[in-house]
């Protein structure tokens, strides 16, 4: 996909809302000297270019009994079922993420789960029927680095 253009005032926002997605938009337009209007559309214009894609809160799972974050590649018996598969995976509430990747692996998925023995049910019972050849799993045990993209020090080294 291109890079969508953007001008100094949408780089602004966006420096502004990546440092805090819950800042005000009356506050944004103060240190951007524009309207609050002029915010409003220039965050309806980046969501509709698709840069901006909501906000939400983030809940920790650990924090809520998920203690088991697991990074499983699949490899399918049959390729050719791959959207079947990702159909299927949406239904499986603990998998928050798909990829389909290159290398040793056909697709990438995370997952959470309450505890080890929860995982290993969930691999048995929930993902070895959509037809895998064969799956890895790691488990991460802590996350040293979790965040966005680092949009500010990107845009101001755009500006150079």
């Amino acid at each position: 996909m291109a890079n969508q253009k953007l001008d100094k005032l949408d780089k602004q926002i966006l420096k502004l809302i990546a440092n805090d997605a819950r800042i005000p938009f009356l506050e944004v337009a103060r240190s951007c000297n524009v309207s609050g209007a002029a915010i409003h559309q220039r965050i309806q214009k980046l969501t509709n270019m698709g840069i901006l894609k909501g906000s939400q809160f983030i809940i920790d799972p650990e924090k809520i009994g998920f203690e088991t974050c697991a990074y499983i590649g699949l490899n399918l018996k049959d390729p050719e079922r791959f959207d079947s598969v990702v159909e299927e995976l949406k239904k499986i509430p603990e998998v928050v993420e798909c990829h389909y990747t290159t290398g040793n692996f056909d697709m990438f998925i995370k997952i959470y789960a309450r505890n080890n023995h929860d995982l290993l049910t969930t691999i048995h019972d929930r993902l070895q029927p959509l037809g895998l050849a064969s799956s890895q799993t790691l488990i991460s045990f802590h996350s040293a680095i979790n965040r966005q993209m680092p949009i500010a020090s990107m845009i101001d080294n755009e500006d150079e």
